[in-house]
């Protein structure tokens, strides 16, 4: 089956919390979407352990499964055609052919996921420096 990059990106865009494209590209053995999908129970153990905790601290393995997400679409994206057909499409006869929205779709992976980072470390920072004084 031929694997398509674009939806593999998008869909890492989209769900990469969830790991649902690693479950596209690989399959349900693959533990890379066994670990995205940890993330919710971990969220539920933080949540349920420190009930009076901030927020934050209990979406924080959602929120670091969701950054690697965008991370996992940026390297799926940014492969070279080629070397995605040996990897993923070895026996399938057609060739991938990246176009314009790919490449918008790893703009909108930049902006969102670079915000998202700058905003988890921004808060992780001043939860951890100030007790939360400025949120």
């Amino acid at each position: 089956m031929h694997k398509n990059k674009t939806l593999a990106t998008l869909l890492a865009f989209l769900t990469g919390g969830l790991g649902l494209h690693r479950l596209y590209l690989r399959g349900a053995k693959d533990t890379g979407l066994w670990l995205h999908l940890a993330a919710l129970p971990a969220s539920a153990i933080v949540a349920l352990a420190a009930p009076g905790a901030d927020p934050f601290y209990k979406l924080l393995p959602l929120i670091v499964s969701i950054l690697v997400g965008f991370l996992e679409a940026l390297v799926l994206g940014l492969t070279p055609d080629e070397k995605w057909d040996a990897a993923r499409n070895g026996a399938s006869s057609r060739a991938s052919a990246s176009s314009w929205p790919l490449a918008v779709l790893l703009v909108a992976t930049l902006m969102l996921g670079a915000g998202s980072l700058i905003a988890t470390i921004s808060r992780l920072f001043d939860l951890l420096y100030t007790g939360g004084a400025y949120g």
